[in-house]
């Protein structure tokens, strides 16, 4: 089974960490990391990795185990919401992969890894076996520090393991999903409250966007020669419900009610080539194009940051079978 897995570590300063994080992944045969991001105000890293489920399942199994020696969540702040060490693992299906497949897999993953190192784990999107559990925001309420307060009370306790915190590495949610883009805007300003504002208007329990979740954020770049910025930073859980170009859109006409521009956009990681295309033909790029030069027009259109063709996953990842 060809699966898609993107892990999100609750660490994005120390990037010698981040480099043996990453190493603990791809140690094994036939995993291909496809991308990975750090961000430092969020203090979190992002990483991208396919491959049959087999090998990824048991990358994923040493990236846990090298996270909870190098992370010790009582020691970690930063701006992204988040409950461990590994925060987060979602399972997606690709190829000819279904999502049934993917549920079990992060059902037997979830149960492995509590045993393993007596870690509450919590199931959650389509893998979840709790309906108050589908929606990750709802498995991460409180964050870490409030978990860890109520872990222990009757509807908190984990799926997996323990009703209490892993001693370092806290809790970890595992899940099966859709492809999700994890996309962020930045704007013109340092006004978080916009953010924050236009965040609310933008998402889905917001009366907003349909599958799409939204926050506002306080990011520090002064590499970049901004050193604070405002960030919206969205979750598309499903682009041909709610297409990169609709949300880039009515973000902009939000920041413009208060006289702000929108200055660039970020992708946290990879998007389907067919939702960056849906961008080119959205821009009015030529449909008889090759894919790389509507991909470029795409970039522009949403001023995305870094751009690079193989952001797209089926190229990234056509590019990695070519040279393993």
């Amino acid at each position: 089974m060809l699966v898609e897995s993107v892990p999100n570590v609750s660490e994005g300063r120390r990037l010698d960490v981040v480099e043996r994080l990453a190493d603990a992944l791809t140690t094994v045969n036939g995993v291909f990391l496809l991308d990975r991001t750090s961000d430092a105000s969020h203090n979190r890293s992002v990483f991208t990795v396919a491959g049959e489920h087999e090998a990824v399942c048991a990358g994923l199994e040493q990236l846990v185990g090298t996270a909870l020696d190098e992370i010790a969540m009582d020691e970690h702040t930063g701006e992204h919401p988040r409950i461990g060490s590994v925060d987060v693992v979602p399972f997606v299906p690709l190829g000819d992969t279904t999502m049934d497949a993917c549920v079990e897999l992060a059902r037997d993953f979830g149960k492995r890894i509590a045993a393993r190192w007596d870690l509450p784990v919590y199931l959650y999107a389509q893998a979840a076996m709790r309906s108050d559990r589908v929606k990750l925001a709802d498995v991460r309420r409180g964050q870490y520090e409030g978990l860890k307060a109520e872990i222990a009370q009757n509807g908190r306790h984990p799926d997996f393991g323990p009703a209490r915190m892993h001693p370092r590495g806290g809790a970890v949610a595992v899940g099966a999903r859709p492809f999700l883009i994890a996309w962020n805007i930045n704007l013109e300003s340092d006004d978080v409250e916009l953010a924050k504002r236009i965040a609310r208007r933008v998402r889905e329990s917001g009366g907003g966007l349909p599958r799409v979740q939204a926050n506002g954020f306080r990011v520090e770049e002064p590499e970049r020669g901004h050193p604070v910025r405002a960030q919206v930073s969205m979750n598309l859980l499903d682009f041909r419900t709610t297409p990169i170009w609709q949300a880039w859109d009515v973000v902009g006409e939000l920041a413009a009610e208060d006289g702000i521009r929108l200055a660039e956009s970020e992708l946290i990681g990879l998007a389907p080539l067919a939702a960056l295309l849906d961008v080119a033909d959205h821009a009015g790029a030529p449909a008889d194009a090759d894919d790389r030069t509507r991909l470029a027009a795409a970039a522009e259109a949403i001023r995305l940051r870094d751009f690079d063709p193989l952001m797209a996953l089926e190229l990234r990842l056509a590019a990695a079978r070519e040279g393993a």
